[in-house]
């Protein structure tokens, strides 16, 4: 969703500016100055979905780093409208359950399949008549699955299909996997959840990431880490080492001398991006000494005198 679309405010707009305009359009499209109107009933979900993110400094930061899509993917409807209380916010405009108005609300799956429930305590409304109450369309259920990726998959960001199992068929699944994406973060995919008994929307599908360990680089936040062994004089003496990074390019490093066992060596910009539109975090090559499990020929002899010369 395009939230700042939606509630008619510029990117650039204050949380006061915010504020005033949701409040505007809440007013506006009330479902109970619009009974049984369905189409301001949608638009009354959606502008308070809207506010709930951008009302909230955390959540507006993210959707303005990543985007309508990138967001969707990153939180679901329990996420968004988490601490989001909408009946005290609408009591502040004379509407809302504690003053006896006709329509109240609750988010984050309590009480139903759907994450943001609304009901309508009106006569005659809600799919009742003079026969009976009809039972409403609800959503089906979400559903979780792994998702495997590897570092370079994190680097560069990846296109994925997965396989899932509908009704006795396989059905293949296309997910973009954002660049920067952390280890058990969930992309959502709409609608590609368990379908609903009562002919409502399907639920939602959660891929949770995995990220893969790789063989030569650990993961710390943005940045990356990987080993080098060094002979003891070369610690001592100083000297320059090769490292390839992950998207394959070459640097020589140099060690300075006199260099402590696990120092770590950073080159600049070699990490993980911070995120599909951020900046890469740095590489760190650690230093290991070697020591040698077996001196041979002169060398036991050339350490005993280094050792007589306090080395």
């Amino acid at each position: 969703m395009e939230y700042y679309k939606i509630l008619g405010v510029e990117k650039s707009a204050t949380a006061d500016e915010i504020k005033k305009s949701y409040r505007k359009l809440a007013l506006k499209y009330h479902p109970d100055k619009n009974p049984g109107n369905k189409e301001a009933e949608a638009q009354f979900k959606e502008i308070n979905e809207a506010y709930a993110v951008l009302s909230d400094e955390k959540k507006r930061k993210e959707y303005d780093t990543y985007g309508s899509a990138g967001f969707q993917q990153r939180y679901s409807q329990e996420d968004i409208f988490r601490n989001f209380d909408l009946n005290d916010i609408l009591s502040q405009f004379g509407f809302g359950g504690q003053g006896g108005g006709r329509t109240s609300f609750r988010f984050g799956g309590q009480g139903g399949n759907s994450p943001f429930d609304f009901f309508s305590q009106a006569g005659g409304g809600g799919g009742c008549s003079s026969g009976g109450c009809r039972p409403q369309p609800t959503k089906g259920e979400d559903q979780t699955y792994e998702l495997s990726v590897t570092l370079a998959d994190v680097l560069h960001g990846a296109d994925k299909n997965i396989s899932l199992r509908r009704n006795g068929e396989t059905q293949n699944v296309s997910v973009k996997v954002p660049k920067g994406i952390e280890n058990g973060k969930r992309l959502r995919l709409s609608g590609k959840g368990a379908p609903s008994a009562t002919g409502g929307q399907p639920g939602d599908l959660y891929l949770k990431v995995t990220v893969l360990p790789h063989e030569q680089f650990t993961r710390d936040g943005d940045n990356l880490i990987t080993e080098k062994r060094i002979p003891f004089s070369e610690a001592c003496l100083g000297t320059a080492v090769e490292i390839t990074t992950l998207d394959s390019k070459s640097f020589k490093v140099k060690v300075p001398a006199g260099v402590q066992p696990e120092a770590k060596l950073r080159i600049k910009g070699q990490g993980l991006p911070s995120g599909p539109i951020g900046e890469r975090g740095d590489l760190y090559v650690k230093i290991l000494v070697q020591v040698p499990k077996q001196l041979i020929g002169e060398q036991e002899k050339l350490v005993r005198e280094l050792a007589t010369e306090g080395l």
